[in-house]
């Protein structure tokens, strides 16, 4: 069963996340390291932002954390899972910048669910979603453009609203007569969110991670976490690669990778606690690596 979390509490407008709120949130290691967020989608894949492996396509360069809150402190149903197979979408930054900004995760051995561990739903190639549905975003890292996220390093959430994709592809439109290919460009493949009364956005560190909204009570991954602009005031809208018209290329990689061999699989490893961020460069230009920027709440 996917989207549907055995929390029960209420839901604030954007703080420390509770243990169990968000349980298919992952973080994706490279050197022991989090530099991105990613999402389970069933027992063996993860979706995560194709500009997050710019420094490796070699799986087993990454490791993927399931079940924590604070990435500080393990609990008894914290994982942390190898990557067998790594899937780049073939045109990634091919058509437009940033374009096609997905990539799939095969681990080698399935995840065994808990109250923490859970996949979140996948939309369907037809899903449509009302502008200014409300969602959420998720993620672990910096707080504003020059706020590191402080120990015990507590995943953070915020809720935002879809907006139209005309409305949010001229903020970032270029001035009349000005062409330039290297632009970033809001196209049919993405799709935006926005909380300009709080000011939030998503900033430094945190790509990969998932933008859910709540359907008829089930949790969909809605967007995969690409690009804003800079995490200053004002804020613009923040932009998700967008899964549902991914779904056909998911279904096909899905279907074409079969489950791997559990015997051929790496011994288990401990799930670290984990005391550094990530302040690398992991992403180019600087100030497209995103992740949660709650300027009111936590300044």
């Amino acid at each position: 069963v996917c989207g549907r979390p055995q929390f029960t509490g209420k839901i604030f407008g954007g703080n420390a996340a509770k243990p169990g709120r968000w349980p298919w949130q992952a973080s994706l290691l490279l050197g022991n390291q989090h530099i991105c967020g990613a999402t389970l989608i069933d027992k063996n894949w993860l979706i995560s932002a194709a500009h997050c492996f710019q420094r490796s396509h070699n799986p087993s360069s990454y490791r993927i954390l399931l079940g924590y809150n604070q990435l500080s402190k393990p609990t008894n149903y914290s994982l942390m899972m190898t990557v067998h197979k790594l899937i780049v979408h073939e045109d990634y930054n091919k058509y437009h910048r940033m374009s096609n900004d997905i990539v799939l995760m095969q681990l080698h051995r399935p995840v065994e669910f808990s109250s923490q561990v859970l996949p979140a739903c996948l939309p369907d190639a037809d899903l449509q979603l009302d502008p200014f549905t409300s969602c959420w975003i998720t993620g672990w890292g910096m707080l504003t453009e020059n706020t590191f996220l402080p120990q015990p390093l507590q995943l953070q959430e915020g809720e935002m609203s879809l907006i139209e994709q005309n409305l949010c592809a001229g903020h970032y439109a270029l001035p009349p007569g000005v062409t330039d290919p290297n632009a970033y460009t809001v196209q049919e493949d993405m799709l935006c969110a926005a909380e300009f009364s709080t000011q939030r956005s998503i900033c430094k560190g945190d790509s990969g991670g998932p933008l859910v909204c709540p359907v008829q009570g089930v949790w969909y991954l809605v967007g995969v976490t690409s690009w804003s602009s800079e995490c200053l005031k004002p804020v613009g809208p923040s932009v998700f690669a967008k899964v549902s018209y991914f779904s056909p290329w998911i279904q096909e990689k899905k279907s074409a990778n079969p489950d791997p061999d559990i015997a051929l699989a790496p011994p288990i490893e401990k799930p670290p606690a984990l005391t550094t961020f990530n302040s690398q460069d992991t992403i180019k230009p600087q100030v497209f690596m995103v992740l949660l920027s709650f300027h009111i709440f936590l300044l």
